[in-house]
């Protein structure tokens, strides 16, 4: 109900104090995320020829004729 905005737990003291000190650490976790998470735009002409030209696969591919 009520927010108190001037308390700040032990843990947040630490990290603002250790990202403070090590700046690199912030943009690692940028370079990261890029890596990792950010995808470039989508060509919708490719994804529209891809999905066009896909062979279309049988419901069970392992069962004989």
């Amino acid at each position: 109900m009520f927010k108190n905005t001037k308390y700040v737990s032990d843990f947040t003291q630490f990290m603002q104090g250790y990202l403070h000190e090590h700046p690199d650490v912030a943009r690692g976790q940028v370079e990261g995320r890029a890596l990792l998470w950010d995808k470039s735009p989508i060509n919708l002409d490719e994804r529209s020829r891809n999905t066009q030209s896909a062979v279309a696969q049988k419901p069970y591919p392992y069962q004989p004729e």
